[in-house]
């Protein structure tokens, strides 16, 4: 099976929760930002994987990323802002077949979530959702993961293993 795992992430914190689904998937599987993944890596995939985190109550955008490279957080690490955002990479995703699942790192409270956003765009063009999105927690803004988080994300990549397996 060929998978791939798509992640935009500013502070790491969603580049290890893919690392973690990517390991749980296993072999045949490619990991990559936005910036990473080609046309023919999308075309090629049984199972595609996405995820990126969330700001301002949503999925990240072009406009909140331009505002946190405008305005810094005091002595806050800086951002990696080399890659696009997941939603650009979502708005040149071709239609397809494959499979999906969306994956988003929240504050954990009342602060909005971004993967039903991203298996949205998924399913509009085609792809069939494997599992409800799911979301990964962070203490703060910049992080850290919370305790527990990364290896409930391998757990999840194992289970989409299993659930694509299943499919065929």
């Amino acid at each position: 099976m060929k998978s791939l795992v798509i992640y935009e992430s500013l502070w790491g914190n969603t580049a290890a929760v893919a690392q973690a689904i990517a390991e749980g998937i296993g072999d045949g599987v490619k990991l990559g930002s936005t910036g990473d993944v080609t046309s023919e890596d999308v075309a090629d995939a049984d199972l595609i994987v996405a995820g990126a985190p969330v700001f301002a109550f949503h999925l990240s955008s072009d406009r909140v990323r331009e505002d946190i490279e405008a305005h810094p957080d005091p002595g806050a690490p800086p951002p990696d802002l080399s890659h696009p955002s997941l939603r650009s990479w979502l708005d040149s995703l071709p239609a397809g077949t494959a499979a999906c699942a969306a994956f988003d790192t929240q504050v954990r409270g009342p602060f909005g979530k971004g993967a039903p956003t991203i298996a949205k765009a998924f399913t509009a063009k085609g792809y069939r959702l494997l599992a409800k999105p799911e979301g990964f927690y962070v203490e703060g803004k910049q992080g850290p993961l919370r305790r527990g988080e990364v290896d409930r994300a391998r757990r999840w990549g194992e289970e989409l293993r299993r659930l694509c397996g299943s499919q065929r």
